[in-house]
């Protein structure tokens, strides 16, 4: 058995691409172990032998489809135990979805509010007991800058996404007595894979938004303030205003 590292330890899900594999990476280069989740086997062993080829820094592929929200709190807790006690947590993994509220069947909208919603508090239920025992952790929820600016056509993804910001905040008034920070990061458009996904209809400048290493940058300043210091709530827009 390897001993016990010294390093922090941290799950990101959605690694596999977008904001979860940027902040996977910028966390690894600051020597931040990394358990990876998402849905692809393949994409997630192939961002760990990246990671571990550019930083040596200790990384796993966790494939977990966070859909299936009975399994979830159970399979991140088996991350907790396998891969060792978890410091920080990135909900990242999510889906976008644009349609008319009344277009909106609600097959698509329990599945939107079970993936970006349901799946976190899964998530967060995985980690909290290990947390707890040890008096410490970072729970970092991605969430959207439509979970306050609501847009036509965006009702179901900024409602679930305002759920999650109320997650988060009733989340950091029960947990903080005990060590547990809970940081929001709503991030403006940024140019991601989410764009080209058949739930998303959306003709916007994709060269004016984020990327998601600007936001990745966000979340490691976030996770790595003294554990005196928290970011309660951080809004990152693109600079020329896009959406």
């Amino acid at each position: 058995m390897n001993p016990p590292s010294n390093q922090p330890r941290a799950i990101v899900t959605g690694a596999s691409s977008g904001i979860g594999k940027a902040t996977a990476l910028a966390f690894a280069e600051s020597g931040i172990e990394v358990a990876l989740v998402s849905r692809s086997k393949a994409k997630l062993q192939a961002l760990a032998l990246e990671i571990e080829q550019k930083t040596q820094t200790k990384t796993k592929a966790y494939p977990l489809d966070l859909a299936l929200v009975d399994q979830v709190a159970e399979a991140i807790a088996g991350i907790c135990s396998s891969f060792g006690p978890i410091d920080i947590l990135v909900n990242n993994a999510g889906m976008g979805y644009t349609n008319l509220l009344k277009n909106t069947t609600l097959a698509d909208w329990q599945k939107i509010l079970e993936l970006n919603l349901t799946s976190v508090f899964q998530c967060v239920q995985g980690v909290l007991p290990q947390m707890r025992d040890r008096a410490s952790g970072t729970i970092i929820n991605v969430a959207s800058i439509a979970a306050s600016n609501v847009f036509p056509e965006w009702g179901a993804y900024s409602v679930s996404k305002a759920g999650l910001v109320a997650l988060s905040k009733a989340l950091s008034q029960e947990e903080r007595s005990n060590g547990i920070r809970t940081v929001i990061i709503s991030p403006g458009s940024v140019n991601t894979p989410i764009w080209d996904t058949d739930t998303v209809r959306a003709d916007l400048n994709r060269s004016a938004m984020l990327t998601p290493e600007i936001v990745a940058q966000s979340i490691l300043h976030t996770a790595l303030l003294p554990s005196q210091a928290v970011v309660e709530e951080m809004i990152v827009m693109p600079s020329g205003g896009a959406l």
